[in-house]
């Protein structure tokens, strides 16, 4: 079988750290190429220790021209706003194109430009994008040629919550989602927020009921329910290098046990690799998936 050949553009990144790792890891893909915004090119090793003798490629200007050539899929690991100037190129050059940012994640555009503050670049591609959650949409994503992938929290909270969405057990009005997240997720350039004496030794919550995340959570759950969803989510950053927890608290509307629940929930995931409904008695800790693709519930 001849392998992906995929480049990833905005390496630089914490995302893209992962994101080369898993590459590198994969069977079935070769990593081609590593670019980002650069006016010459830069090694991956001094970025990413890590990688030492795991790949010879180096970190280049990218050239979109040149990286079409190269590779059949590009990941953006990008900020929003700037993935749009990459995807639309890439998109036209036949390329299958996985953007890492928030540009392609939502299907009411307008609830996008509220939330960013920009008008986006290319709402017709944006028709062409696939929210890039397996669990809830991999028929989709096997022929989709423009995937934008979820953001952190939304993909734990999503997840938590779709079992139940459709069902009559709980009052939707009443969800509540409490999370806490490692100091990595806000990016590689520090901040105020972000710098050790800041966050070491220490839980704050951020952007309390203004966290741009809020909204892609709602539009997503309010797809599953078939009615509009509003949530309670706050952030708190934690003293932890990476991993989420999220707790969320919701009203039951009916009486249903916990074996009820659970046994949805093995349903609704039953066949899912990466999703793992803990047993009785266990519960969730970052320590058990951080450097993984698991999510337990």
């Amino acid at each position: 079988m001849n392998k992906v050949k995929a480049a990833i553009v905005g390496a630089k990144g914490y995302a893209a750290r992962e994101l080369i790792a898993i590459l590198l890891r994969h069977t079935q893909v070769e990593l081609v190429a590593l670019a980002d915004k650069l006016d010459a090119p830069e090694s991956l090793i001094e970025n990413f220790p890590e990688f030492r003798g795991r790949t010879p490629l180096v970190i280049e200007p990218a050239d979109i021209e040149r990286l079409s050539r190269l590779a059949d899929v590009v990941f953006l690991a990008l900020p929003h706003k700037v993935a749009q100037d990459y995807a639309v190129p890439f998109y036209d050059a036949g390329k299958i194109v996985i953007d890492l940012s928030a540009d392609f994640r939502f299907e009411d555009i307008a609830i996008y430009e509220k939330t960013y503050a920009i008008a986006h670049a290319a709402p017709a591609l944006n028709r062409e994008a696939v929210y890039g959650l397996p669990e809830l949409s991999r028929e989709k994503i096997k022929t989709a040629r423009l995937i934008g992938s979820p953001g952190c929290y939304p993909t734990g909270i999503i997840l938590a919550c779709a079992p139940i969405m459709k069902t009559d057990w709980i009052d939707r009005r009443s969800i509540i989602a409490d999370s806490k997240s490692g100091v990595s997720g806000a990016g590689r350039a520090a901040t105020p927020l972000t710098h050790y004496i800041s966050c070491n030794e220490s839980i704050r919550a951020y952007s309390i009921a203004t966290h741009r995340h809020t909204p892609e959570i709602e539009e997503k759950l309010s797809l599953l329910a078939g009615t509009p969803i509003l949530i309670q989510f706050t952030p708190h950053l934690a003293p932890m290098d990476r991993g989420i927890l999220s707790t969320i608290y919701v009203n039951m509307a009916s009486d249903v046990d916990e074996a009820e629940i659970r046994r949805e929930y093995e349903r609704f995931y039953d066949g899912e690799p990466f999703v793992r409904i803990l047993s009785e008695g266990q519960y969730p800790a970052t320590r058990t998936v951080v450097g993984a693709n698991y999510c337990d519930i």
